[in-house]
């Protein structure tokens, strides 16, 4: 297993690549702060003898002076450490930019924050990202993105100051890059590329975002749309759950609509749990699941994969709502009534149990949980 030490490891790239190896089963990265980076001594200190530094740590966005000094104060903090270190790591990497050297303090600053970590390591890995996007970004940050889910999210409109092409990555599979993930699970290190203009990505993610709010589930055809929705998905939880979903009712009895999908794989099972008997504790990169209660009371717990805070909620049969899984979060269904739970499941892919982006860890400790906790 590769031990890893990350700069920037609580930015949003530096979240997906934690995630991605707590899924893969590598142990926790070494975490090497912005403090920490202060003094060569400790930074030495942090990444003795790990087998790959990744460097993440950067200024996006701010005053040109602060961009351009903060990128490059921080490769050469992490440079002196590198001098430093007893025990050097196999590999150093760069999460660079494809703007480095484009003429602007942030990609001048990149370009030079390169050339600075290469002078203490010849061998340095430089790689230069496109547009990334992914769950959690940060609005008017990371990216066009991550701005447009947030204000859609809010039943806003994205405002198009400018159109042009971009080539959009998702975070994860940027992560696998940067940390030589196997290959063989959800994430792909080649970084496939969506081309589209910035008018088109908000035109698809308003789309999204109107049939989603209708509790229905847009056209997932590729894996660019799985991800793009993953990522609109992402702002509107927990704030938009449950989802109420459409009932009707005559003499005869109730129907309850619970998953209508516009395009793409997807299950439908059912399941029974005991009195006091939970599901879950687990959870996905990529893969989408949507629960409905249909008969009994359940609690429903989903905690952010490397967070503390733990959301809950209370459904039951007599309810027409569903809950859908976020990405990245761990997550079960407890039963708590008194009599058998009987719950409708709906994923967005046909279970493959070569692939099954399912990894085992409790909602109630970051410990990972036991083998065969997955339900």
């Amino acid at each position: 297993m590769t031990r890893l030490a990350l700069t920037g490891a609580n930015g949003f790239l530096g979240w997906h690549v934690r995630v991605l190896a707590r899924a893969i089963g590598w142990p926790e990265p070494v975490v090497v702060s912005r403090s920490d980076l202060v003094d060569p001594a400790v930074v030495a200190a942090r990444i003795d003898g790990v087998d790959r530094v990744v460097h993440l740590a950067g200024v996006n966005r701010g005053e040109p002076a602060e961009v351009a000094g903060g990128n490059v104060q921080l490769a050469a903090a992490l440079a002196r450490g590198l001098r430093r270190c007893a025990t050097p790591p196999q590999t150093v990497v760069f999460a660079n930019s494809v703007q480095a050297g484009n003429g602007t303090p942030y990609g001048d600053s990149k370009a030079t924050a390169a050339a600075t970590l290469a002078a203490a390591r010849p061998d340095l890995v430089d790689e230069r990202l496109p547009n990334l996007y992914g769950e959690h970004g940060r609005p008017f940050y990371n990216g066009v993105t991550a701005t447009f889910c947030r204000l859609l999210a809010d039943g806003r409109e994205p405002e198009l100051h400018e159109d042009r092409e971009l080539t959009l990555v998702h975070a994860t599979d940027a992560a696998a890059r940067l940390i030589g993930a196997p290959v063989g699970g959800t994430w792909d290190a080649a970084m496939p590329g969506l081309r589209i203009s910035v008018r088109e990505l908000a035109r698809r993610l308003a789309g999204y975002a109107a049939t989603y709010r209708r509790g229905e589930i847009p056209a997932l055809t590729d894996r660019h749309a799985v991800r793009l929705f993953n990522t609109y998905r992402s702002f509107t939880f927990p704030d938009q759950h449950p989802i109420l979903l459409p009932q009707h009712a005559d003499v005869r009895g109730e129907l309850v609509e619970t998953t209508k999908s516009h395009g793409g794989a997807g299950q439908v099972f059912c399941s029974t749990t005991r009195p006091g008997v939970s599901r879950g504790e687990h959870f996905h990169l990529a893969k989408i699941e949507r629960f409905v209660v249909l008969r009994g009371r359940a609690e429903i717990s989903l905690r952010r994969v490397g967070r503390d805070e733990v959301i809950r909620f209370r459904v039951g049969g007599d309810e027409s709502v569903a809950v859908d899984m976020p990405t990245m979060w761990v997550h079960k269904i407890l039963n708590v009534g008194s009599d058998d739970l009987l719950t409708l499941f709906w994923a967005n892919e046909i279970f493959d149990p070569d692939r099954p982006d399912t990894v085992a860890e409790r909602v109630e400790s970051a410990v990972p949980a036991a083998a065969g906790a997955a339900a």
